[in-house]
């Protein structure tokens, strides 16, 4: 166990170290902005570097390291760094990659700000230390954001040279990236790599050596040198395959509704990754009941769910979910109480599954591959599991938030629906007292854990007198319990005594 200490303090000083990073003198590429720091084991700040610090180009890791306490015994220190340390192989020979240095010190602990997009790092840095036995933390999602504002440019660079650069040989995240020995080009659909093409604006020929050879520094497809032709590798059948379950009996995404008691709806999305969004955004359409609105000029349609709120949940079942657990699918799942959407594969380490439960969970990609792929076709806007978005939207809609739980193999996110969620949380007699505002307003103080006065107004855009008015009469129904007095008086839901037993 790491002993406790203010570890967003020396969060913040790896990010001011960053903000001193020197940049080099080229002008064919941006330079990340790098900050590291070195703890004791007792918690000390030892010492910090950043990028450029002593010499032009000089990492910050390996000044810090290397120039800086090349003589020190450091064994079982812990070093903060904002961006993600490089992976072994992504230097030219003989230099070692950053990761490798902080395994040879002895580092016991990383706390790392960012992951590193570029193609010859991504994720590899962070799963070499952890393959070293080396414990590793992201830093703070607020903190992740100063860092990304800070490297705009390299960001954006980086993420292009997914595209056009080359690729890291000697590390791999998953057997996935492995060529298909018996597979062709011809088990690709020619409609999915249109669809990439389109939507990734690539303005090219899906038949065109240029393509083939963007694939390729993807690693989507590979040279079979004995063979002397091009083949497939498992992460391209999975995104443009035309039936990649043929490969990968786990590449379904499984969906069921059921309305009352008739029998349920149910469908398989076996297609291309890239085309399954599309394809589960018109089932959703057709299968949540809607109501018209003419309010105004426009004509406009409204869901009983809205479908925004469940977009990034279903991308993280896309595009975040364990590949490499054979025979365990994706389901979508809908009824009168709950819309559950599970994926296989805990948070990818070294998220914590209580950090994702608590929508806390910093930005980090299994699938990073893919999560190119994705982005590059605007079906997700950054690297990550989207949690801002899957705990603002139910917020934003008056919804209750989204559950997370864990049963092996599947992480499950669970959004209850509006109506039964309140007639499960509440007592039959008490409920029918209520009318649709204080509803939502219960469901508020439920989610939230304890809300005062001001709170409750402020969410609802409600008066004083009316949010007092609402909490009075929760406290009078004995829905609520009051902790503190006066102005300071905070309000707490209490448990319907029908569930003391659950």
């Amino acid at each position: 166990m790491v002993k406790r200490f203010d570890k967003r303090k020396f969060m913040l000083l790896a990010i001011e170290e960053m903000r001193k990073s020197v940049s080099e003198p080229r002008k064919d590429k941006s330079n990340p902005n790098v900050g590291a720091v070195l703890v004791s084991p007792n918690g000390t700040l030892i010492d910090s570097a950043h990028r450029g610090e002593m010499r032009d180009g000089d990492h910050a890791e390996y000044t810090l390291l290397e120039r800086k306490k090349r003589s020190s015994n450091v064994t079982g220190h812990y070093l903060f760094a904002t961006l993600e340390p490089c992976a072994p192989g992504a230097r030219k020979h003989p230099k070692l990659g950053c990761a490798e240095r902080i395994v040879n010190a002895r580092i016991k602990k990383v706390w790392i700000g960012i992951e590193d997009p570029d193609p010859t790092v991504d994720r590899k840095g962070i799963q070499y230390l952890l393959d070293s036995g080396i414990e590793v933390e992201m830093f703070d999602e607020d903190l992740q954001e100063l860092i990304i504002k800070e490297n705009r440019a390299f960001l954006s660079q980086a993420k292009k040279r997914v595209l056009g650069g080359k690729t890291n040989k000697l590390a791999s995240l998953t057997p996935l990236e492995d060529m298909i020995s018996n597979a062709t080009l011809d088990e690709f659909s020619v409609d999915a790599l249109k669809h990439y093409i389109i939507r990734a604006n690539l303005k090219m020929n899906p038949e065109s050596k240029e393509f083939k050879s963007l694939l390729e520094r993807q690693q989507f497809v590979q040279r079979d040198s004995k063979a002397k032709k091009h083949r497939p590798t498992g992460l391209g059948i999975l995104l443009f395959g035309k039936d990649p379950t043929y490969r990968f009996p786990q590449a379904v995404f499984k969906v069921e509704a059921r309305h009352g008691k008739g029998e349920p709806e149910l469908h398989d999305f076996a297609d291309a990754l890239v085309l399954i969004p599309d394809k589960i955004e018109d089932w959703l359409k057709r299968t949540l009941s809607s109501t018209i609105s003419r309010k105004g000029f426009a004509r406009t349609t409204s869901y009983s769910y809205p479908t925004e709120v469940l977009r990034e949940a279903t991308m993280n079942a896309l595009v975040h979910r364990d590949y490499d657990i054979k025979g365990a699918k994706s389901y979508f799942e809908i009824n009168n109480e709950t819309i559950t959407v599970k994926s296989p594969g805990l948070p990818v380490a070294p998220i914590l599954l209580k950090d994702f439960q608590a929508f806390k969970a910093p930005s980090l990609s299994r699938n990073p591959k893919i999560m190119s792929v994705f982005s590059k076709m605007g079906y997700v806007e950054e690297r990550g599991i989207g949690m801002l978005e899957m705990k603002s939207l139910p917020e934003k809609h008056h919804l209750p938030k989204p559950e997370v739980s864990w049963q092996a193999p599947y992480l499950t996110i669970s959004f209850p629906r509006n109506d039964t969620f309140v007639e499960s949380i509440m007592e039959p007699n008490k409920l029918g007292k209520l009318n649709e505002e204080e509803r939502l307003g219960i469901i508020f103080v439920r989610d939230t854990g304890e809300v005062s006065k001001t709170d409750y107004a402020k969410r609802f855009a409600f008066s004083d007198k009316k949010a007092q008015r609402h909490l009075g009469k929760f406290l009078t129904l004995e829905i609520v319990r009051s902790k503190g007095k006066g102005p300071t008086t905070k309000y707490v839901f209490k448990k319907a005594r029908r569930q003391s037993g659950q």
